[in-house]
Formats: C-alpha cells, structure tokens, sequence
C-alpha cells in the first residue's frame, strides 16, 4: 500500500455523524403519544436498572461524563449502530420472506460510481488483499430473475480501513453501485476485507475497555440490493472460517448470511456466489 492511513477514533465518529445528518431524515410524523411510549420505557428501564443494581453517585457521575465525551467524539451513530441497532433490523424485517437482512453501519455513503456487470470496484493498483470475485442472481420470491437490480457494495480494505472515513484513502475506494445483467446476474471483483476493530480512542473505546469486552467485527461487505417494485434489502455477508462470527461486537450475524469463498483457478484469489431474493412492494 502506498499510503500511510491512520484512523482516530474522533475522526471517524465526526465524519459518521455529519454523514448521519446528511442522509438521514428524521421521522417527523411520529405522535406525541408514541414519543412518550416510547421515552417512557427507555427512562423507565434505566431508572430500573439504578434501583436494582444500586448505582453509586460515582457510577453515576462517571455516566454523565461518559455520555458528555459521546457526543463530544461524535461516536453517537457508532453506539447505536454498534450495540442497538441490530435489534431495529430486525423489527424492520421480520416479516420479509426473502434475503436476510441485517445492520447498515455508520459508513455507507450513497451514489457510489456506477458501473454494469460485470464490474470491478474502485481500488488502487497495489490493493492490498486477496483478490474476490463476488457473483450471483437477483431474484423475486417466485423464483423469476431481476433484470437490471441495482447492487450498492461498500467494504473495509484489506487493513480494516473505510474511505472517507480513513485519511490517505481514495474517495471511492472499494465502493460502487453496480447493475445486474438482463437476467439479474451479476459479477463483482474486489479484494476480501479484513476483520477489524471499531475505533477505541474514543467514548465507545472507553465503555468496551471498561467492560472487558472486546472491540472486533468479522470481516464484511456490506450491500444495499434494490430493484423496482421491490424492498430494498440492507445487509452484510460474512466469511467462514472468521473468529469473531461467533462473536460479532455488533451482533450482527446470521448464520444464512456466512460465505464459504473457494480458492479460483489459477491462484487468482477467491470467490463465492450468493444470491439475493427480494419481496415485492408492500
């Protein structure tokens, strides 16, 4: 690799955060009655928790101050997407009939370059990594192919590192928007991303060292799969063999959602092939 990179845990929790308030809208629509419910609860359980574990005025100090340096680090999207939001996805998706979904993560970035399949995505010439070949078919729930669905791909590089949210990287580095082919098939090739550590100089460092837990996601691609008068489906796919599948920070795993890459012909690197289904348009 021909640039140093260096990620700092403040960095990186800014950068989530300005990209949160860039692309998200927040549900304005939501009454006064579900705000309460729903506030209601979360104070309830807190208070709940003081009382029978007997919180100290220390421990709760330490709390207030811990809560303080979230928000001054900008890891707040990190914590939720990190510890609450895989228990969102699911409610989000319990009654899909297709693909599995799972968590987005703080790091996607929409409008990546777009290419058709099949497509290689933005690296540098001395990538480091295995080199993967990432195949499949796009299909409805009837078993009928999606000519044209679109496939968002967006991954760590082989050191664990994002772009854009890890200086010395290419702005698109091993991110792309690619359409499949007439009969939804598509071929991608990158380089396999490697397990790594979310940022621990920051608040969300502090409560993992803190805790005694440890830091580590398994190595992913993540992908947004789309198609017209279809939903969406968010998720992330997982390689066997990976230690920390059994034990993903962000509990975030599936168990249909792990790969089994093979080694290609001509000691080319890898490659795995895995399908998408998509429910139709509620």
């Amino acid at each position: 690799m021909t640039t140093k990179t260096h990620a700092t845990a403040a960095a990186s929790g800014a950068n989530a955060t300005e990209r949160f308030r860039e692309n998200k809208h927040i549900a304005a629509g939501t009454s006064q009655e579900r705000v309460g419910t729903l506030a209601g609860r979360v104070i309830k359980a807190i208070n709940e928790t003081v009382l029978e574990e007997k919180v100290t005025y220390d421990e709760y100090n330490a709390l207030k101050a811990w809560l303080i340096r979230v928000g001054e680090d900008g890891e707040w999207p990190l914590f939720l997407d990190v510890w609450v939001e895989h228990s969102v996805e699911e409610v989000a998706n319990a009654n899909r009939h297709g693909s599995k979904g799972t968590i987005e993560g703080p790091y996607y970035i929409p409008d990546a370059p777009s290419q058709n399949s099949p497509a290689t995505l933005p690296m540098r010439e001395d990538e480091p990594g295995t080199p993967l070949l990432f195949q499949g078919q796009v299909r409805n729930t009837a078993g009928e192919p999606l000519p044209g669905a679109l496939i968002e791909l967006w991954h760590a590089d082989g050191l664990g590192f994002y772009s854009q949210f890890a200086p010395g990287l290419p702005e698109w580095n091993l991110r792309g928007s690619i359409t499949a082919g007439d009969q939804g098939k598509f071929q991608i090739n990158t380089i396999q991303p490697a397990p790594y550590q979310i940022p621990t100089d920051g608040a969300c460092g502090a409560l993992i060292a803190a805790a005694g837990w440890h830091a580590w996601r398994p190595a992913h691609l993540h992908l947004k799969v789309s198609a017209p008068g279809h939903q969406l489906i968010t998720t992330q796919l997982y390689f066997e063999g990976d230690e920390h599948v059994a034990d993903d920070i962000a509990s975030a795993v599936k168990p249909e959602l792990v790969l089994a890459p093979t080694e290609r012909s001509g000691g080319k690197g890898r490659e795995v092939t895995y399908d998408f289904i998509l429910d139709p348009e509620e």
